[in-house]
Parts: structure tokens; sequence; C-alpha cells
């Protein structure tokens, strides 16, 4: 009986013990610090290293507690980084942060992610090339949305000059898609899943984007100014996680499992998030330099500038973070 007490007493001491590893083991835990995400309408493919860094506890890892909002437009998304009730954005188009920088409000661009704007072009079935679409209706995002200049792009060197063509205006890629589908306009310029839609439905997809325009880079990772400042090492922990996701897509061995994470994120069919996968993958778009360059931004800048969506020449300094943004030229 003596021996059965002091074994019945070793083992609660050892039941003890184990709790005081737990219990110190527990402020590590309560240790992580939550940090606020935003990115624009839903899940994309432009947010997959980020939804890989969610799923595959990248975040974690870092002792971060990532929630991330969706919200419906970048100029919304600007707005809420502006204010403070973000404390960065993932995934979000550059034109809106850079003209909010420009207007003086306290953003700055940490990282570019997709580095060249990932449209197609998509026509009538009976339009086979891009020179047909002089005098033809194109359905783009506005007068002085960003993508005027890609559409002019795609359009000059085929012999259609600004002006030869009628243009028709839709913010949001899907209502772009829909007006294509409805024959309501000739061409539309889209982006993935819905080019994929419009070529199984018969569309002809004319053209893409990266390949007239490699000099403006389309979407990065924007944080508020003084919350960064008062972050730099969470901003930097932020930022690994961020650059495992991005490493683990570009792994081709992880394909099936990169496509699962966007699909279950996503919603979205499996065939299209398998296309996207290939389409993004395929065409280098995600920057994997994890430096912003800073001939691009003022390339996106002028670009902007010549739309009139810009005051005049913007210090692409301004846009970026000292010591906490790298760089290259």
């Amino acid at each position: 009986m003596r021996f059965g007490a002091m074994a019945r007493r070793r083992f609660f001491l050892s039941i003890l013990g184990a709790v005081a590893l737990m219990g110190a083991a527990t402020p590590r835990a309560l240790a992580a610090e939550k940090v606020t995400i935003g990115t624009v309408g839903q899940a994309s493919a432009n947010f997959w290293p980020a939804l890989i860094a969610l799923d595959k506890g990248y975040f974690t890892d870092e002792g971060i507690d990532a929630e991330v909002t969706y919200v419906q437009s970048s100029a919304a998304l600007v707005q809420q980084i502006t204010a403070g009730s973000l404390d960065l954005c993932m995934s979000t188009g550059l034109v809106d942060p850079i003209r909010a920088a420009a207007m003086g409000a306290p953003i700055a661009v940490l990282r570019v992610e997709v580095q060249a704007p990932p449209y197609a072009l998509l026509s009538k079935p009976e339009i086979k090339t891009i020179a047909e679409l002089k005098g033809k209706l194109i359905s783009l995002g506005g007068a002085k949305d960003i993508t005027r200049i890609y559409v002019e792009r795609m359009l000059e060197p085929n012999g259609v000059k600004p002006g030869e063509f009628d243009m028709v205006f839709a913010g949001a890629t899907a209502a772009r898609a829909q007006a294509l589908f409805a024959g309501a306009v000739d061409a539309a310029i889209l982006l993935p899943p819905f080019n994929f839609q419009a070529v199984a439905r018969g569309f002809n997809q004319l053209g893409l984007t990266i390949d007239y325009i490699k000099d403006l880079p389309f979407s990065g990772i924007v944080v508020n100014v003084g919350w960064a400042n008062a972050h730099k090492d969470l901003v930097q922990k932020l930022l690994r996680a961020h650059a495992r996701g991005l490493a683990f897509f570009e792994d081709a061995n992880n394909r099936a499992e990169s496509i699962r994470i966007l699909q279950a994120a996503s919603g979205l069919k499996q065939e299209d998030v398998e296309k996207g996968y290939d389409f993004q993958r395929n065409g280098h778009y995600f920057d994997t330099s994890f430096k912003v360059p800073l001939s691009k931004l003022k390339a996106l800048a002028q670009a902007m500038a010549s739309l009139g969506d810009l005051p005049g020449a913007l210090d692409v300094s301004k846009v970026v973070l000292p010591g906490v943004t790298e760089t290259s030229d």
C-alpha cells in the first residue's frame, strides 16, 4: 500500500509538472498578435499566397492571429486602411492606393504581388483578331480606369488607335463578362475565371495583357503607415508568412493542394481553379523578388496621370515606407 501511495504521488506530481509546462507555453499562445488583413471582393487567384499561408498555418507559426476581411471595392479598402480600421491589405490593385498616397493618405506599398495585369481580351466568336476591333464596342472599367490603358496598349500595335473604337464602362469584371455573353458588346477585358468561361462558351481570346504590358504592376500589399511604423517586427513576420505561401504556390508539386485551398475558400468550380493555377503560375504573374520596383511604380503613376487620374508627376518615394519596404530600381 505504501508503494501504491508513493506511485500515486509521483503520478500526480508528473501531472502537475505537465500542467506547469502547459502553463509556461500558454503566454506564448496568448502572445499571438491579431492583425486585420483586408482584400477586395472574395477569395481569388490573386489572394492565393495569403490563403495558403492561412490554411497551412504560416501566420500562426509567426505568432499572428490573422483575420481576413473581404471589402466590396478597392476604393473602400483604401478608405479603411487610411482610417486604421484595417492594418494592411493584400492583393489589392495598386491604382487606388497610389492615388490616395498622392493625396496625402497615410498608406504605403510594402510589396508588389502580381507584377503584371492578368487580364485577357475576349471577343464575339465572329471576331478573330485584335485588328478587327476597329469601330467595335469594347467593355472596360472606366474612362479613367487603368483597363483603358491596357486596352489601348493592346489595340494600337494591331492597327487600332485610340478613338477608333467605342467604349462602354463597367467597373466589375463580372459585369463586363455578362455584357459580352449577352451580346451587348463586341469585346471585353476580363480577369480569370471569366476568360476561361468565355472561351468555354465559344468566345475568342484575342490576347493577354501581359504580352503587351510588363511595366505596370497590378496588385500588392498596402499598409497603414502609422500601424506599420509601430509594428515593424510584426510586419516582417507577416511578409515572411506570405512569402512561404507564395513559395508553396510556386512549387509545382503543390498544385493539387493549392487548388484545393482556393476552391475551398472561393467556391469556384474545380476546373476554373485548375485553369487559374496554370494561368497564374505558368504566366509568372506573382513577383518573387519581394522588392518593390520603383521604376514600375513610376510607370504606373505616369499611366494614371495620362488618364487624368493623378494631378501630375508623383514622387514614388512617397508611396513606399522607408525602413520597411524593400525597393529596387
